[in-house]
């Protein structure tokens, strides 16, 4: 009775154990508005991939917002904007770097810098009559 009893202890005790050891996950989004198409999501992809505790990446250029998973014990949002504001691009409140920014593809750049996707030209109206 006493073997079944400790045996049932041990056991309860390595399962609380085990259950605190569990990394916290975070999933949270940023707000991406210079990340413009295709490239501009395959690339902040790539750079964030090479992080540790990264997760998950999703890039929405649509809508101008990225969402990041991660595990907490091995990095921090901060750490992750700054990672994408490295790549060239803004993230939330912190700005892109200089360097990498210059680097992008002219159709990556903002608007003001003569780059952006140029949007489609409206065909004039029909004329009255």
């Amino acid at each position: 009775m006493k073997k079944i009893l400790f045996s049932l202890l041990a056991i309860t005790g390595l399962s609380i154990a085990g259950i605190s050891q569990t990394k916290p996950l975070v999933q949270k989004v940023i707000k991406t508005p210079t990340a413009l198409c295709e490239s501009c999501k395959t690339r902040i992809e790539t750079y964030l991939k090479r992080y540790d505790g990264i997760l998950e990446i999703n890039v929405n250029y649509r809508k101008g917002e990225t969402k990041v998973k991660y595990l907490t014990d091995r990095t921090d949002i901060e750490q992750i904007k700054t990672a994408i504001a490295n790549a060239g691009y803004d993230a939330d409140d912190i700005p892109a770097t200089e360097d990498m920014y210059k680097r992008l593809p002219k159709s990556c750049k903002k608007p003001e810098d003569g780059g952006g996707h140029p949007k489609p030209k409206t065909p004039p109206p029909p004329p009255q009559q």
